[in-house]
């Protein structure tokens, strides 16, 4: 793997611009073997010379390393707390004419820095003077910075966003939401290398979640001091939780651990500590540190310091903490400290020249503890020249700025000038008030044991820095395991993300596929159809229920072949049906007569989606119906022939006796119309009625309307006629009716017509009855209205009619079989 990572970091390095070599080596050798599974890569060699020949690859590669999880206030309580302990503090003292400087490296597509744009957004809204707001967004991969531009997000990724804020800062659109303009115009986004690329400056926040992880150890180192240089003086720092810098105590301090928020610590030692971290391609920039760390870092705290030193003492002096870490040294401190052989450390303890460390260990934590001045006076401290020179050593608090945690002054002032062991010790006996030799020759057996403990104690404590260093470096291997854990955990919340939109895309074709399904059966279960699905093989595929009343068929028989099946119906010639269409792939069709069943046979190529011939699909429809329908129209075609026939006969026939028994011109076409018209309607009631027969109720009504039914009271049972006694009745009440309207009932106002039939043994009479008329009498001849009802009952009804001409009214009875089927 390492012979593999230094051929492909250069590949990266030369297409991309953009240097791996600082990548965690097991976060990049999964991802380069996840870019093998999908491209089949047999082996790493193979892979490696894809990616030489392969630009494509890179990219994609390129893309795998850049893992951009992110989220809208991901870990909500680190959100809450950077809104409590860091906002207010980036905008306290800025007016309308000042800025707020935030860097967020590694945006990925932007959500972690919109959130951040949302907390100083809210806050602002409580404020009378209101700052300027420049939020820089940076990553190296441009696709996220797209995303992250155009500010529009799914619905699925507002999950961490508040109802409240959703309204207020997101706007709906089709694809989801997007962000608004308010928030927008706080943000600028750019690429940029925070392990290539100079720095921004002058920022009072840097929010740089899970961009660290992936970093090695030297990267993190590199990366580390960048920010502190970028950062104002106690400007803030916000990472990820898995991420901490425990190894830049010098430059950080923690305002919250457990959301992982430090603030930037000053002093000069820390800024010139990034000049040798500075590569080979950043020489601007490291002049640039070490100009701005000769010129600026430590100023104002060199000159609180100066100030209160100078009205006071002007002795050596150095600044720690209180763990004894040296933050600043004066000049002429050398007299007081000296280098302690081994790694450089800037613990106070170990650099104290012998005489004074037991002294100084004791003031400062009681200075510690009890937060006074503490002086001690007259301590013996040897020199680097061998002289002893007698010391004044004042301890004093610093107070902190701004929350800090406090620092603490040491002051080193010489009692006369250096000299022996003895003169320096003979000094301090002349200056005690009658010490006695006693108090003298306790204090020396007392130092002697004193001296002695602090061997014992310094023993103890390079053992103690020994097994601290061992813990030290377990804890960076802890880190480096928990910072691996979480690029691992990146890397499947990644593939997770991935595989949830698949399953979505794979659900959604499923659900699609059931859909189709659920409707092919249901087409299937309710079509009446009988339809075989065959292979190449004539082995069977699928089939409608409707096959099982064809076929002795089971479920069990898909994957069979059709001829092993014995069939209910003779189906000679399949086999070669079947044959024609798989060899020239053209439809066929034929229809097959079973007893009182015909089918049609309908045998038609089954393609795939490719257009391949991969089987046929054989129909077989019961056309019986449609067959007896065809017979069935034939034959109404026939006894619409005959009847068109026999209407144009009876309407020469009427033609020719009105012409003989008209008189003039005018009633010739009168009583011609008139009688057409009456063959007409009961035509056009037969026609409603599908030519099956009419009920002599619906005829009356059909050939009595024109006269007035008011005057005609009719009624019988129910008798339907068949349709050429339909049209005989029908004239025959016409003719009845239009001689009562000339001579009869309905030539004169109180005139009025009974009409009843009957069907009684197989025979139908109608008897017409008129009254309230004019007196009647025998004609002295009979018309051709009256004959024609004659011809009508005896030749077309095969019956007889009766007609009598009373002095009351007109009298005439119908009586005639009922047709037979």
């Amino acid at each position: 793997w390492e012979k593999a990572r230094r051929k492909i970091y250069p590949i990266l390095r030369n297409q991309l611009g953009h240097d791996f070599a600082g990548y965690k080596p097991n976060t990049f050798a999964r991802r380069v073997q996840r870019r093998m599974h999908v491209t089949h890569a047999a082996s790493l060699d193979a892979y490696v010379e894809r990616l030489k020949s392969d630009p494509a690859e890179v990219s994609a590669l390129f893309r795998d390393l850049l893992i951009n999880v992110t989220g809208f206030f991901r870990d909500k309580s680190a959100f809450e707390a950077l809104a409590k302990a860091v906002i207010p503090e980036i905008f306290a003292g800025r007016g309308a004419q000042d800025t707020v400087r935030v860097w967020v490296p590694g945006c990925a597509t932007g959500e972690e820095v919109y959130s951040i744009a949302i907390l100083a957004r809210e806050f602002m809204d409580g404020l009378t003077a209101i700052p300027r707001v420049q939020i820089f967004a940076t990553d190296i991969d441009e696709h996220a910075l797209s995303v992250a531009r155009a500010g529009r997000y799914p619905r699925e990724a507002l999950e961490g966003v508040t109802a409240e804020r959703r309204r207020r800062f997101f706007h709906p659109d089709a694809a989801g939401f997007v962000i608004a303009k308010e928030i927008r115009e706080l943000c600028v986004f750019s690429p940029h290398s925070v392990i290539r690329d100079p720095p921004f400056s002058r920022v009072d926040l840097i929010s740089c979640r899970n961009l660290l992880i992936y970093f090695g150890l030297d990267s993190q180192n590199q990366v580390i001091p960048i920010f502190h240089y970028a950062l104002r003086p106690r400007g803030f720092l916000f990472l990820g939780a898995s991420e901490n810098v425990s190894q830049f105590g010098e430059l950080f301090a923690a305002v919250d651990k457990k959301h992982r928020i430090y603030k930037a610590r000053d002093g000069a030692g820390s800024r010139l500590r990034l000049a040798g971290l500075m590569g080979p391609q950043r020489t601007d920039f490291r002049a640039e540190a070490v100009a701005r760390a000769a010129t600026t870092a430590g100023t104002s705290l060199r000159d609180q310091i100066n100030a209160q030193v100078l009205g006071e003492f002007a002795p050596a002096h150095v600044v720690v903490g209180r763990d004894g870490d040296v933050v600043y040294y004066s000049t002429k401190t050398g007299k007081y400290l000296e280098a302690a052989p081994g790694s450089p450390s800037r613990q106070l303890l170990t650099m104290v020249r012998k005489g004074l460390r037991l002294d100084v260990r004791s003031a400062l934590r009681e200075c510690v503890e009890s937060g006074a001045r503490i002086v001690r006076p007259g301590l013996l401290s040897e020199g680097p020249d061998g002289q002893t020179q007698l010391v004044t050593l004042t301890i004093e608090p610093v107070s902190g700025r701004n929350g800090e945690e406090p620092l603490y002054l040491l002051l080193f002032a010489d009692q006369g000038p250096p000299g022996t062991e003895a003169e320096a010790i003979s000094r301090l006996r002349s200056s005690a008030d009658g010490a006695s030799e006693r108090l003298e020759a306790e204090l020396r057996e007392t130092r002697e044991r004193l001296q002695s403990l602090i061997e014992e104690y310094e023993t103890a404590l390079e053992e103690l820095k020994s097994s601290n260093e061992e813990l030290v470096s377990v804890n960076e291997e802890l880190q480096s395991t928990n910072e691996e854990m979480e690029a691992s955990k990146e890397e499947m919340q990644s593939l997770n993300e991935e595989l949830q939109t698949v399953n979505a895309e794979l659900h959604g074709k499923v659900d699609a596929l059931d859909a189709a399904n659920a409707d092919l059966q249901n087409l299937f279960e309710s079509t009446q159809v009988a339809t075989i699905f065959l292979d190449r093989d004539l082995a069977i595929r699928s089939y409608t229920p409707a096959v099982g009343q064809l076929f002795n068929i089971l479920p069990t028989d898909r994957g069979r072949p059709i001829t092993d099946l014995a069939s209910r119906i003779p189906l000679p010639g399949l086999a070669d049906d079947i044959a024609q269409v798989l060899a020239d792939g053209q439809r066929l069709e034929r229809r097959m007569e079973q007893a009182q069943t015909s089918y049609l046979l309908r045998v038609a190529p089954y393609r795939d989606s490719s257009a391949r011939n991969e089987g046929v699909v054989v129909t077989l429809v019961d056309v019986t119906s449609l067959t007896q329908a065809e017979a069935h129209l034939q034959v109404m075609i026939a006894e619409l022939n005959h009847r068109v026939k026999n209407m144009l006969t009876v309407a020469i026939a009427i033609t020719s006796e009105t012409h003989k028994g008209a008189r003039t011109v005018t009633e010739f076409r009168v009583s011609l119309i008139d009688r057409l018209h009456a063959m007409a309607r009961s035509y056009e009631l037969l026609s409603r009625e599908n030519w099956i027969g009419a009920s002599i109720d619906e005829l009356v009504r059909q050939q009595l309307a024109p006269f007035g039914l008011e005057r005609v009271t009719f009624g019988g049972p129910p008798v339907k006629l068949k349709p050429r006694q339909a049209l005989s009745v029908g004239m025959v009440l016409h003719e009845l009716a239009t001689n009562a309207s000339k001579y009869g009932a309905f030539s004169a106002d109180a005139g009025k017509v009974d009409l009843a039939w009957t069907q009684v043994d197989g025979e139908i009479r109608l008897d017409w009855r008129e009254h309230g008329g004019p007196a009647t009498g025998e004609p002295p001849r009979r018309g051709f209205g009256l004959k024609l009802v004659e011809r009508e009952a005896a030749h077309n009804l095969g019956g007889e009619v009766k007609i009598e001409f009373p002095s009351a009214g007109a009298r005439a009875s119908v009586a005639f079989p009922v047709a037979s089927d």
